[in-house]
């Protein structure tokens, strides 16, 4: 899993957040905040998830479209990434 500098900076900057807002649920939970208030945080954890999940399999699809044109052997087959993308649906 090739990533230019920029892609691993989004993707782990989305997990970093995701990791943030878990601790926020946890300590919520702990808290004994409303439930309300906890499911609401706990949905914004999983769609931050959802997007680190998704920019991973956009940057590998777009690094093995690139290295096709190029003519180079590309790390996953399309079966590989469609198998990633179905994963996280």
């Amino acid at each position: 899993m090739d990533h230019t500098q920029e892609d691993a900076a989004a993707i782990l900057n989305r997990l970093r957040r995701a990791h943030g807002q878990l601790a926020g649920v946890i300590r919520m939970v702990e808290e004994g905040r409303d439930c309300r208030d906890v499911v609401t945080q706990l949905a914004a954890v999983s769609r931050a998830l959802d997007r680190a999940g998704f920019k991973i399999v956009a940057t590998s699809l777009r690094e093995c479209l690139t290295k096709s044109e190029a003519g180079e052997e590309t790390p996953l087959s399309a079966d590989e990434i469609e198998k990633l993308f179905l994963t996280l649906a």
